[in-house]
Formats: structure tokens, C-alpha cells, sequence
């Protein structure tokens, strides 16, 4: 099996992974009785929080790693939040500059919605 196609079943197999994570709590939280909007940030929120703690530990102990782009996608998913806060709990992603520029290029997409959406839907 080629690396190529290795590597795309291991980033599959992880986004699935953080999927059923972030589906997991959204649904008990939904019928807990929160509503879905925010029982949705917080799972995928509390799923990309475990994946970058994952990470870390897999970092420290030679483990199969989590690939960043999984990271990012949980991120864009919107788990932002909660990625920023691992970077600075788990010490982690927080020197190399190719992985916290995408990171920051998210973040500023992410707010750019938020400011045009609190816009629009104000100006309606």
C-alpha cells in the first residue's frame, strides 16, 4: 500500500474518529436539553479539545499521530475555540509556523462570518 494512500486512510479514519466524538456528546447534550446550536459547538469543540491532547501524548510517546489536517478540519468545523485553548493547556502546535498560520487563517474566516452574519441579520 502506497504511503499516499495510507496516509488518506489514517486521516480518514481520524476525522470519522472526532466525528462520532463531536456527534456523541452533540446528541446527549440535544436531549439533555440544550439546544443543537450549542450542543453542537460543544461537541465538536470538546472532540477537537481531546484530539489535540491526543496529539500531544502521541507526540511525547512515539504514538501514531493525529495529522494536521484533521486538526485543522476539527477547527473549521467549529472547534476553534477549543483548539486555541489545547494549543496553550497542552503546550502544543504552538511553534511551527506553517501549522499556526493555516490555524490563524481559520480563526480570521471563522470571525470574519461571525461580524458579517451579526451584520446582516441585524441590518434585515
Amino acid at each position: 500500500m502506497s504511503v499516499a494512500r495510507r496516509r488518506r486512510r489514517t486521516i480518514t479514519g481520524y476525522l470519522l474518529s472526532g466525528a462520532a466524538l463531536a456527534a456523541a456528546v452533540t446528541v446527549a447534550l440535544f436531549y439533555g436539553g440544550i439546544p443543537w446550536p450549542l450542543a453542537y459547538l460543544a461537541g465538536i469543540n470538546s472532540s477537537t479539545f481531546a484530539f489535540y491532547g491526543y496529539d500531544k501524548l502521541a507526540s511525547r510517546r512515539g504514538l501514531s499521530r493525529v495529522p494536521e489536517f484533521s486538526l485543522h478540519l476539527l477547527a473549521l468545523a467549529g472547534g476553534t475555540p477549543a483548539a486555541y485553548l489545547a494549543q496553550r493547556t497542552f503546550r502544543h502546535k504552538t511553534v511551527k509556523g506553517s501549522f499556526r498560520a493555516v490555524f490563524f487563517l481559520v480563526a480570521a474566516l471563522q470571525a470574519a462570518i461571525i461580524v458579517w452574519a451579526v451584520w446582516y441579520f441585524r441590518n434585515k
